[in-house]
């Protein structure tokens, strides 16, 4: 059908106002109002943030914070590493006995105090029982062949038996002498003194029973003797193992670029969470002579003094050790650091409106009685938050009002 010219007019005006409207509805979609922009931005800012990394505070929210000036501090220069206590082997023996033979009698156990030379435990040995029965022989015919050189010495003075009879009497003598310090020498072994080897030839009695006696002061720390069990010298586990627990020592790994710093004679502190709050002396006493090829550590042994007794082997302590002078730097409090969430430290810091405060970066280093030490990011003297920190995070990240 052909239109008029009229019709085509009229088409032509409907078409363009239908790409009016439809401008018009794709400018309201993509550039709204203003009063429903500022609506919006104001729904999506934490209140109180002034920026990406300013707070601004109220009256009342300021008197939860507290303030402070950066300081200067002396930190001591340290290192720390990780062991665990164990005997001082130096002052721990084990007791074996030095001859074969049976247990009669333990006469201590496990924690006990002993003395030195103290008895420890009785052993019955054949050896002994031999050993004292040819010294009671030995002591006898010394005395039979004493008492015939005296007569053979009388009788050759007037002429009864000739020289050679008065010299076999004397050689006789002379050798019931070395028989008989033989017999001594081999009972001395077994721990006897002169006046005990005396005692066994006078009475002529044969002691069926050896003591094993401590060779220090100390405690038991350990006990494997019973009566009746047949001990062989030298054999473990020992009957008996006594350590003198004044000294302990301990023993810890340290990483190898760490072993530099560490000297014998060095002293340190220990602390063991058996007694939280409290240390120990020692000193550096021996340095591994190598790295360990696996955790490329090297061993630090140290000599602990402890008189009360109360460091246990196997305990777990930690040692701090000074290995240089004190460095000055600045300092805040620990509960004025905030550890964000990709690692870094951060303080607020105050500005010249105590309303306001500023989040900076900084780089700690130690941390000593409570203080953290500021290598980089703070001044002494500045002043910032070192108590409610964690608060102006939470206000800049949008977590408090």
């Amino acid at each position: 059908m052909v239109m008029s010219m009229f019709e085509r007019k009229s088409v032509g005006r409907m078409v363009a106002l239908g790409a009016v409207a439809t401008a018009s509805l794709l400018a309201l979609v993509i550039h709204p109002r203003s009063g429903l922009d500022t609506a919006d931005a104001a729904t999506t800012t934490p209140a109180g943030v002034a920026n990406a990394d300013t707070v601004k505070l109220t009256d009342s929210q300021v008197t939860s914070i507290k303030t402070g000036p950066v300081v200067a501090r002396d930190f001591l220069v340290e290192k720390d590493a990780v062991g665990s206590i164990d005997f001082n082997e130096d002052r721990t023996v084990q007791v074996f006995t030095p001859y074969q033979g049976r247990i009669i009698e333990a006469f201590v156990t496990l924690g006990d105090p002993v003395k030195k030379d103290q008895v420890l435990f009785t052993i019955e040995s054949a050896d002994f029982i031999a050993a004292e029965s040819n010294l009671i022989s030995a002591a006898a015919t010394l005395d039979q062949t004493a008492s015939a050189l005296k007569r053979a010495q009388e009788l050759y003075e007037k002429k009864g038996i000739d020289q050679n009879d008065y010299e076999i009497a004397v050689a006789n003598e002379q050798s019931a002498v070395g028989a008989l310090r033989a017999a001594r020498d081999a009972v001395a072994i077994f721990g006897k003194s002169d006046a005990q080897i005396d005692k066994i030839i006078a009475s002529r009695h044969v002691e069926t029973a050896l003591v094993v006696k401590s060779p220090l002061t100390g405690t038991v720390t350990a006990r494997n003797a019973a009566p009746g069990l047949f001990e062989q010298p030298g054999n473990p586990p020992a009957p008996y193992t006594v350590s003198d627990l004044s000294t302990v020592w301990m023993l810890a790994n340290v990483p190898e670029s760490d072993s530099p710093y560490f000297k014998r004679g060095q002293l340190l502190q220990v602390r063991v969470s058996a007694f939280p709050g409290r240390t120990f002396e020692g000193r550096i006493t021996a340095i591994g002579s190598a790295v360990d090829p696996n955790s490329r550590r090297v061993t630090v042994r140290s000599e602990i003094q402890d008189p009360r007794h109360e460091l246990l082997p196997q305990m777990f302590a930690t040692f701090v050790i000074r290995t240089g002078a004190p460095v000055s730097s600045p300092a805040i409090p620990e509960a004025g650091v905030v550890r964000e969430g990709d690692g870094t430290m951060s303080v607020w810091v105050v500005n010249t409106d105590p309303h306001v405060f500023t989040r900076r970066s900084v780089k700690i280093g130690r941390q000593q009685d409570g203080y953290d030490q500021v290598l980089e990011g703070l001044n002494p003297g500045e002043t910032v938050a070192v108590d409610g920190a964690i608060f102006l995070s939470n206000i800049l990240y949008g977590g408090a009002s």
